[in-house]
């Protein structure tokens, strides 16, 4: 049996299972955007963390290379491997995408300020490590991928900018 899995957050850079195959592309009329609430890998109940999930944007892009519970909804999309074209590489990806109703996703946080977000990431810390490094990893990922997701840069700089501000009043 074949399955594709469209990795658009962690699982870029932390597969967490073994694969035959890995392909750079992306989702159309999605984005990425941190509206998840993480109360089991990077942040608690008290300080959810914020993760990544999908949300339907017309004319955008997503683009890629048991851990996903908190996310309540499962999609099976069309993937691409360029931007121009109108058939997909692959139909039917599977893909998993936390959905804004607060009955079936207790940890929805939903959309906020940059600024705001950025607050929480740098604040929230789990069993998985600090929200913070999920992003910086998010963020060399994509990178790496030649991808440059507005989201996630702008969210990284500003996290930067509280760090350097904190340290720099803390000594």
């Amino acid at each position: 049996m074949v399955m594709w899995v469209f990795g658009y957050g962690s699982l870029i850079w932390k597969t967490g299972f073994k694969y035959d195959e890995s392909l750079v592309g992306f989702i159309k009329g999605y984005r990425r955007v941190f509206y998840q609430g993480s109360t089991d890998h990077r942040g608690t109940p008290e300080y959810p963390g914020r993760t990544v999930t999908l949300e339907p944007a017309d004319g955008e892009v997503c683009h890629l290379e048991v851990r996903e519970k908190q996310y309540d909804k499962k999609a099976y999309l069309d993937f691409f491997t360029e931007s121009m074209a109108t058939t997909p590489a692959i139909s039917g990806v599977m893909v998993y995408i936390a959905s804004p109703d607060k009955k079936t996703n207790v940890n929805y946080l939903g959309p906020a300020s940059i600024e705001e977000i950025a607050k929480q990431i740098v604040q929230a810390e789990g069993p998985s490590g600090p929200n913070r490094d999920y992003l910086f990893q998010l963020e060399k990922a994509l990178l790496q991928f030649g991808c440059k997701d507005k989201h996630v840069i702008d969210l990284a700089g500003e996290v930067r900018r509280i760090l350097a501000e904190t340290e720099l009043t803390s000594s």
